[in-house]
């Protein structure tokens, strides 16, 4: 078992990598959500401070690096060199599913290394809630913590990728109520997180009630794992579930939709991620109610091409884009984008209006600073 599931992480890494997995017609519906230009910002841009302090820890920009990967040799190089840089920059980091060190200890360094490259940076644990429908309880979660001294465990939700996957585990029956008991028992923050399909409102608020402390919404129109999967049949010849990959690519729920839904739901803090590739769409993401924004593709493509110093560049070059979008808004604090107005257009807003949620307010609010 430990075998197949290395081995099905390096495929996602070389398909990741190699193969254009990113949605095809489906967009993030950044697109639409448009900032209102403040010609007088009135801020010295130096002076812009990125740091937020979320699930009691401070950050130095709002930005997290999202679950990528752990279980193969390949893994711990990359987890190492994204680790050095999140570390470097105060930011936050998220580790692949630890299912293949829970089967296989041997494995656990391949992980392990995330905290010692980042002994002060917000590092997030990984379990598969689906695996909690299948004997996984307290036990293995409190494991996956500890193998990386971690602050928070996200519980990943992945029910297209184990539809469409051959060796795919689809009995979700009473995952709500095992994520509830262990959000309950946990003395750490339980973060529950799509993998590219989005969180409506019905499931962050039935998230909520059930003790979550934090929802990463990872929306579609960024990498697809129907596409990954898509990828591994094709390359094992399995024409069923090529099939299924083909068909399900672009299903989701988009990432800007996603982060309105939950924000207009629920009160606690959302990760926002799911095809954020720039600083520009981080800020959208905060405009839009997100307490973080995280990436996950374009950093695993900077780790694997350039290790440490290509990852350093892309991730320093988000962070100017961020604060570059801040100043045009006029916006002295990620606290001041949550009140920056935005327009949001086209499909998004009518995605939005049918649903039943207020964009119109997005557009009339004011993030001026009342100096005291």
């Amino acid at each position: 078992m430990a075998e197949k599931t290395r081995k099905r992480k390096a495929d996602h890494i070389r398909i990741a990598t190699t193969h254009n997995v990113q949605a095809r017609k489906n967009t993030t519906g950044f697109e639409d959500v448009h900032f209102v230009h403040k010609a007088l910002p009135e801020i010295d841009r130096e002076k812009i401070d990125l740091s937020t302090n979320v699930f009691n820890h401070r950050f130095s920009a709002p930005i997290m690096v999202g679950a990528i990967t752990g279980g193969t040799s390949e893994a711990r190089k990359i987890n190492a060199a994204i680790a050095t840089v999140v570390e470097e920059l105060g930011l936050g980091m998220g580790v692949g599913s630890q299912r293949a060190a829970l089967e296989d200890r041997r494995l656990e360094k391949t992980f392990a290394v995330v905290r010692k490259k980042a002994p002060t940076a917000f590092i997030v644990a990984n379990i598969g809630g689906v695996q909690l429908t299948r004997g996984y309880g307290l036990k293995e979660v409190e494991k996956a913590i500890e193998m990386i001294e971690a602050d928070a465990v996200a519980i990943h939700l992945n029910p297209l990728q184990e539809a469409v996957q051959p060796e795919g585990e689809t009995s979700f029956q009473g995952i709500l109520e095992r994520i509830g008991e262990i959000a309950k028992s946990l003395d750490k923050p339980v973060i529950v997180k799509e993998t590219g399909a989005g969180i409506a409102a019905e499931e962050a608020r039935a998230l909520e009630i059930a003790g979550v402390r934090g929802i990463d919404v990872s929306g579609a129109g960024g990498t697809s794992f129907a596409a990954v999967e898509f990828f591994r049949a094709k390359g094992g010849g399995n024409l069923h579930r090529r099939r299924l990959g083909e068909v399900f690519w672009d299903w989701g729920i988009p990432t800007a939709v996603s982060i309105v839904e939950v924000a207009q739901t629920v009160k606690i803090p959302i990760i926002a991620s799911g095809g954020i590739r720039s600083g520009l769409d981080a800020a959208k993401a905060l405009a839009l109610g997100a307490s973080l924004a995280s990436l996950a593709q374009p950093v695993l493509q900077a780790a694997v091409e350039g290790g440490v110093n290509k990852t350093r560049r892309m991730l320093s070059l988000f962070i100017e884009e961020l604060k570059n979008a801040m100043f045009l808004t006029g916006a002295k604090t990620p606290q001041h984008m949550h009140q920056t107005p935005v327009v949001i257009t086209g499909k998004t807003a009518e995605w939005l209006k049918l649903r039943g949620f207020d964009v119109e307010s997005y557009a009339r609010r004011s993030n001026v600073a009342h100096e005291h």
